[in-house]
């Protein structure tokens, strides 16, 4: 893993081209996402923005991002909600402050208030692991009056997302960006009004899953985070 085009899209309208297979955008890899993230973002190379990592998968990402803008690279931790009987489905989120959001498929599928709030108990335990595995007690940084962008590798429902951007919305950041190399229409659809600026590099009707749009797409161990995030705080 290194920490070191078709049609994309962002909210203010810019739109570039690169590498096409068969007429569908694959990314190399997390790596190569993140190159072209950065460059979708390079407006904001100026503003002095701080580079927020959804791990595990999107902190490779964001480090790519992160040194394109030369800004400071951290993690925001948030854990989906799994359902129960389909654990890859979420019917919500928790971040690391303890911000949960419950999707409407929650009531849809008939869970009871024991069984969310055991499931959120338990991610919220989770996150907290991994914010003491990845920050090593070092607090979260300043948000407050910069621009905070947060990255994943990918959104499909969007709750990860959608929990982490309301959480640091809550720290007053002047803007707040979410940006990702690929993402279900649906998602960025009900995305955007949570954030100041939303960019994605493509979002494919057929969208079926993150992995789909990336030759190589495996999972990236705790180690590896931490890893990109000591290379990062080392060139800041």
């Amino acid at each position: 893993m290194a920490c070191s085009e078709g049609t994309h899209g962002s909210s203010d309208g810019r739109a570039s081209t690169g590498a096409l297979v068969g007429g569908v955008v694959i990314f190399d890899d997390r790596a190569d996402a993140g190159r072209r993230l950065g460059r979708a973002l390079a407006h904001y190379r100026d503003q002095r923005p701080i580079v927020f990592g959804l791990p595990r998968g999107g902190v490779p990402v964001a480090a790519e991002v992160a040194r394109a803008l030369g800004a400071p690279l951290d993690v925001f931790v948030a854990r989906k909600l799994g359902v129960p009987t389909h654990p890859e489905l979420a019917f919500g989120a928790v971040a690391e402050d303890g911000t949960v959001f419950i999707d409407a498929l929650a009531a849809e599928l008939g869970l009871d208030a024991p069984t969310i709030e055991r499931i959120a108990a338990r991610e919220g335990a989770e996150a907290a692991r991994r914010v003491a595995r990845f920050r090593g007690g070092r607090s979260l940084p300043a948000v407050r009056g910069r621009v905070a962008i947060v990255v994943d590798d990918g959104i499909a429902t969007g709750a990860t997302a959608r929990v982490a951007v309301r959480a640091l919305r809550s720290l007053a950041p002047s803007r707040l960006v979410l940006a990702t190399p690929v993402a279900s229409p649906s998602a960025l659809a009900s995305l955007s009004a949570e954030v100041d600026d939303l960019v994605c590099l493509y979002a494919p009707h057929a969208f079926e899953a993150v992995g789909l749009w990336y030759r190589e797409f495996e999972q990236v161990p705790d180690g590896d985070v931490v890893t990109c995030l000591e290379a990062a705080r080392a060139t800041q």
